[in-house]
């Protein structure tokens, strides 16, 4: 069973009895943790691509992936999208159907209805899929991605979305100017995603850190993590693994 739940910035989201976990920040928003933490700096990081493959991990609530699109609209971007989304529960999907979105999503309910009842979206400008199913086999089959919303249930409930393992499939899947974006910062999760290959880095939105990652270092007005002197500093850190 979920719950749902008002955020502060008027968006609903659900707290999950199974996690015992809220799926979004309540504090920041549902809709401004999607806009600020994912969107905005891979698109910002992207500003110049005119198409774009994206990796929803894991649909959820699908703002993200929504976001997305909003943004698009909003300002007027010409870019062509995949949005690729695995989603191990079928039945929060059908509930969605039900669930109150923001307003600003109004003009895309065309679109969240397709996926919510064929699991598919596609017109001349995007293609969405969901996957119903296991993300780690499902990213095995995925290559070229630009963008990764990494934004899973956290490893203390979810462990096996973020593993040494997890993230060096998804290396794989990723095209060399990939971003990743996350809110989890937590040193045994940066270590797995840096044993797996990619440069960490750190923002803050709304006074919080969150992690943004790529597979090599950028010159951007943001921090950067070296992990090997993090790890030196720490010696009892260990990446997560299977």
């Amino acid at each position: 069973m979920n719950e749902m739940i008002k955020t502060n910035d008027g968006t609903n989201t659900l707290f999950s009895h199974k996690y015992q976990q809220y799926f979004h920040d309540i504090k920041v928003g549902a809709m401004n943790e999607s806009l600020y933490k994912h969107i905005v700096p891979a698109f910002s990081f992207h500003k110049n691509k005119k198409s774009l493959r994206i990796l929803d991990i894991c649909f959820g609530l699908g703002y993200n992936t929504f976001v997305t699109i909003y943004y698009i609209l909003k300002n007027k971007l010409k870019v062509k999208l995949e949005i690729y989304s695995p989603e191990l529960d079928k039945d929060l999907i059908d509930s969605l159907s039900t669930f109150k979105f923001p307003k600003e999503f109004d003009n895309i309910l065309h679109i969240i209805n397709s996926l919510i009842k064929t699991n598919k979206f596609e017109d001349e400008n995007m293609y969405i899929e969901i996957f119903i199913g296991n993300a780690r086999e499902y990213i095995k089959d995925l290559k070229n991605i630009n963008i990764v919303y990494q934004d899973a249930f956290s490893s203390l409930v979810n462990k096996e979305l973020w593993t040494y393992e997890y993230f060096k499939d998804l290396y794989k899947a990723c095209d060399n100017d990939v971003i990743l974006t996350t809110y989890a910062i937590a040193t045994p999760v940066r270590l797995s995603m840096y044993k797996a290959g990619f440069e960490i880095y750190e923002m803050k939105t709304f006074y919080k850190k969150h992690t943004l990652a790529f597979k090599n270092k950028q010159n951007i007005n943001v921090k950067y993590i070296d992990m090997i002197l993090k790890q030196s500093r720490n010696i009892q850190a260990r990446a997560l693994l299977d």
